[in-house]
C-alpha cells in the first residue's frame, strides 16, 4: 500500500492540484495510522476490564494513589521487586511518615500513620490482587519482558482506591497475553506438577 502512495504523489497529473493534494493526505493518513499502530503493537497487549465488580478492600489507612500520583509519584518509588522478584513490596512505615513529618499533620489518617511510626510496626497493608494458589508468578520476570505497572493494573493515576479492576487473575488473560508475546504456554510454565501431598496421595 505504501508503495502505491508513493507511487500517486510522484505521477499525480500537475496540473490537477487537488487529486495531488488528496493524495498527500491519504499518505499522510497512512503514515500516521501505521505510526499508531507501531506504537500500540510496542506497548503489548493491555489486560481487559474485570466484568465483576469488586469493591475496594478495607485498608488500615485511607490511601488515595490518584493523590500521590499527581504529586509526581512514580510506582517504583513506593513499590520495590526485592529478590526473588515474585511480589512487590509495600512501602516501610518510615518511608511514609517521612514525607508526611510536616504534611497534613493535623488529620486523623497522618495521626494513625504517626503512630505505626511510633510503634515500628509495618502498616498491615491488604493485598489487592492475590495470586492463585498452584499458580508460579514472578513480576520480575515480567518486568524484564517489557511489561509495565499499567498493562496488567491499569491507569492507578485514575483511582482513589484500588480493587480488582482487571482480569488479571484469569487464566485465559495470562493465556491470550502470552500467545500475544509469543511467550511459552504450557502449563508447567505457570503451574508446578501437583505432588503427592497436594493430590492427597500418602
Amino acid at each position: 500500500m505504501c508503495r502505491f502512495l508513493v507511487l500517486a504523489v510522484t505521477t499525480a497529473p500537475s496540473n490537477r492540484p487537488e487529486t495531488t493534494l488528496r493524495t498527500l493526505l491519504l499518505v499522510f493518513l497512512f503514515v500516521a495510522l501505521n505510526t499508531a499502530q507501531q506504537s500500540t503493537a510496542d506497548e503489548g497487549p493491555t489486560v481487559p476490564e474485570n466484568v465483576a465488580p469488586h469493591s475496594p478492600p478495607a485498608q488500615p489507612l485511607p490511601f488515595s494513589h490518584k493523590a500521590h500520583v499527581a504529586t509526581g509519584l512514580e510506582c517504583q518509588t513506593c513499590h520495590t521487586n526485592p529478590e526473588p522478584g515474585s511480589l512487590m513490596t509495600f512501602p516501610p512505615t518510615e518511608m511514609c511518615i517521612s514525607c508526611h513529618v510536616g504534611t497534613a499533620t493535623d488529620k486523623t489518617t497522618i495521626m494513625n500513620l504517626q503512630a505505626y511510626a511510633e510503634s515500628g510496626q509495618k502498616i498491615p497493608w491488604v493485598r489487592v490482587y492475590a495470586i492463585t494458589p498452584g499458580v508460579t508468578w514472578s513480576h520480575k520476570a515480567h518486568l524484564v519482558a517489557g511489561a509495565r505497572c499499567e498493562t496488567c493494573h491499569g491507569d492507578i493515576s485514575r483511582i482513589e482506591a484500588v480493587s480488582e479492576t482487571t482480569a488479571i487473575l484469569a487464566m485465559a488473560t495470562c493465556i491470550s497475553c502470552h500467545e500475544t508475546r509469543e511467550a511459552k504456554t504450557e502449563c508447567v510454565t505457570c503451574h508446578a506438577w501437583p505432588t503427592d501431598e497436594f493430590l492427597g496421595i500418602k
